[in-house]
């Protein structure tokens, strides 16, 4: 497992190699601190061509010391650094609803927290882009090694080339393009971490705004009164009016003549003829 270490003096004039085991240089000096920590190295690539890296890209493994990516190691601060950092905001604001941050205090940490959330994305994302340039980079370099192989392919062909040339020739171009594929993969990998970790942080976002607002608008609704279900029992029939009830008069007959009165005649009694 490879690991960072401040003490790199015993590398001094040994081999470094990148993150695939390739030897890329040699150690050639050092950038060092009144205190004596290590903040540069300086990296000899061959014919005098020194360059000078961030002594957080070197790591040591196995006896070994290796560069990595400067991107990677970016992207690997931003997929740990953001999530936390969110974290911390989000904290804050619950804090704040519970009461436990004075009033005149939290508008200015929640807005120092909440700056320095939105400019690690923002970097996050200029990161990508580079991410997406390398990635580019690895495909013309795909596409020009698979033109070398297609050329050995011909010039073995028509004799050109001897069998032992060509073999040789063809495992170089082989190794070469193996790598170049393991670093696309690895820039692709980390294009994806990088996106999938803003994705989430944005629906976290996108999530707590949308509750916030259904919590302003939403009303509450009266509980419903529960609908009664017919019975099946037989309905009861209303009580008949009491006697002595006025019934309603008869409608009048259509057989009597408009606007003349009723014809009223008296029986006289047989059984009481004084009456």
């Amino acid at each position: 497992m490879s690991k960072q270490t401040s003490n790199l003096f015993p590398y001094l004039g040994k081999p470094v190699k990148d993150e695939y085991g390739h030897t890329i240089g040699t150690l050639a000096s050092f950038l060092v601190t009144p205190g004596g920590r290590i903040n540069g190295v300086f990296i000899e690539h061959g014919e005098g061509d020194i360059k000078q890296y961030s002594s957080d890209q070197i790591k040591t493994k196995d006896g070994e010391a290796m560069l990595f990516s400067t991107l990677k190691m970016q992207a690997d601060n931003f997929c740990n650094q953001i999530p936390l950092l969110w974290r911390k905001t989000q904290a804050i604001k619950d804090l704040n609803e519970k009461k436990k941050i004075p009033e005149d205090m939290y508008g200015d940490l929640y807005s120092t927290f909440e700056g320095a959330l939105s400019q690690l994305k923002n970097e996050a994302e200029n990161t990508i882009a580079d991410v997406e340039k390398e990635i580019e980079e690895c495909n013309a370099r795909v596409k020009e090694l698979n033109s070398a192989l297609i050329n050995l392919e011909i010039e073995r062909e028509i004799g050109q080339v001897d069998e032992e040339s060509y073999l040789t020739a063809m495992r170089i171009v082989k190794e070469g393009l193996k790598r170049v594929n393991s670093e696309k993969n690895d820039f692709e990998a980390l294009k994806n971490n990088l996106s999938n970790m803003l994705l989430g942080e944005t629906e976290h976002e996108a999530t707590e705004e949308k509750t916030e607002e259904t919590e302003e608008t939403s009303l509450p609704t009266p509980p419903s009164e529960p609908i009664e279900t017919p019975s099946s029992e037989p309905l009861e029939t209303p009580p008949s009016e009491p006697l002595g009830t006025s019934l309603p008069e008869p409608p009048e007959s259509s057989s009597e003549p408009s606007g003349e009165s009723p014809v009223v005649v008296y029986v006289k009694n047989a059984d009481q003829p004084n009456s």
